[in-house]
């Protein structure tokens, strides 16, 4: 195994890569699959308008435990054996995507059975998270844990843009097959798990609680105007403009299509973010990173209006596309600046808040977009999150002129800690 990258030759890692790649890949099929029959379920017996409000409930489930118990699941995985944690989220997810496979193929399945298995979704990826992002650098030896991380990184972006849209297409078969391929996918990871033998981790001292560390982490976020304004622009775009949320609504109602179509159009963010991620692992930004940042949540805002009135598939998919290159750009520069204008020994709280900032982007974004469709109609929902991300640019670009001054990736000089 001589050619492969130096940490992929350790067993342990290997069995860790492949334990997160499969892990993200199942989650993500498993929601994906949640959205479009929470959506299908709602529309025999209601309204567009009800049920994309009960599409966007889902959102809304999965946020609040991840809002109240990423502090302790960070906390956790710094006090207890990260291995120990992994296996408990990733068993609550297998029984998780069984239960919601084996309701729909007997004809069970309801709203309020997917909303109450959400939440245990929701409390599988707090405890995912935290344990299996740390686990790497308890695996390899410190001088190779930089490419680790990379290595690692790459299987959770990798499964994060093609796990949407394997689960898309799973749903032209069956909603079931969605469920069940997302538990196979579980059962690998968790027994890639049990391949991981004794590690050396570090327990933290378990006198400073999860409070404590969470405030002092978003006391620095508060006073660091440049981590702050990245935080929060990707914050409030993505919450406002979470075009994505409305997918399931766009493929039945609005063209008039089904499973196969919705798929198609799910794999679209993916495509473009794929794309853009090879883009930029071949050429790096190096100029004006901040300034291309602001640009980049333009362009995402741009094309989410144009979607909202969009009536051809080619042209959809095609902004489709351009949402998920322009986000991905956004990620890149916001990852990167909050990493590299940290201090080391803060990354871990900053992490926490930035997760939490993530999570309330992505989750309520769902939300907030579901409710909008469900009082002024998905084209108008739509069209106000564009509307609200476009504006968000330039009240940020004002806000925080840190942002526009950010050159590159380099600080300008050391930042202290608190």
């Amino acid at each position: 195994m001589s050619w492969l990258p130096e940490p992929l030759r350790i067993a342990n890692y290997r069995a860790f890569w492949s334990a997160r790649l499969l892990a993200t890949l199942a989650q993500l099929a498993m929601v994906t699959a949640i959205e479009y029959q929470v959506y299908t379920i709602a529309r025999e017996t209601m309204s567009i308008e009800a049920a994309a409000l009960r599409l966007g409930f889902i959102g809304f489930i999965q946020f609040v435990p991840l809002f109240f118990l990423t502090p302790f699941s960070g906390w956790a995985a710094d006090t207890m054996d990260r291995r120990t944690i992994a296996k408990i989220a990733i068993t609550i997810e297998i029984f998780s995507a069984l239960a919601l496979g084996i309701a729909t193929a007997t004809g069970e399945i309801s709203l309020p059975i997917i909303y109450i298995v959400a939440i245990f979704v929701g409390i599988a990826r707090v405890l995912t998270g935290p344990s299996m992002g740390a686990l790497a650098s308890n695996i390899v030896p410190r001088e190779l844990l930089p490419s680790a991380i990379a290595l690692s990184s790459i299987a959770w972006k990798g499964a994060t843009i093609i796990g949407p849209a394997v689960g898309g297409y799973l749903l032209a078969v069956s909603i079931e097959t969605a469920y069940f391929f997302s538990v196979a996918l579980f059962v690998g990871a968790l027994i890639a798990l049990f391949l991981i033998s004794a590690i050396n981790q570090e327990k933290s001292d378990r006198t400073n609680g999860p409070i404590a560390q969470v405030i002092a982490g978003i006391k620095y976020v508060r006073e660091n105007r440049l981590v702050l304004g990245a935080i929060s622009l990707d914050l409030f775009a993505v919450l406002l403009g979470s075009a994505v949320a409305l997918l399931p609504i766009f493929a039945t109602d609005i063209f008039g299509g089904g499973p196969d179509l919705f798929g198609h159009l799910r794999a679209a963010p993916a495509v473009g973010a794929t794309a853009a991620a090879l883009y930029f692992a071949i050429r790096p930004l190096k100029t004006e990173v901040g300034l291309k940042m602001l640009l980049a949540v333009g362009v995402f805002g741009l094309a989410t209006i144009g979607f909202a009135f969009s009536r051809s598939i080619e042209l959809t998919f095609l902004l489709l596309v351009i949402i998920g290159a322009s986000d991905m750009l956004s990620v890149y520069v916001r990852s990167s600046l909050i990493q590299l204008y940290t201090p080391d020994q803060m990354r871990g709280r900053v992490g926490a808040v930035s997760t939490l900032s993530i999570s309330a982007s992505n989750e309520l974004g769902d939300a907030e977009s579901g409710l909008m469709a469900s009082l002024f109609g998905p084209t108008m929902a739509a069209f106000i999150g564009g509307m609200g991300a476009v504006v968000v640019v330039f009240a940020w670009a004002i806000i925080f002129p840190e942002l526009r001054k950010a050159r590159d990736f380099n600080p300008p000089e050391p930042t202290a800690s608190p």
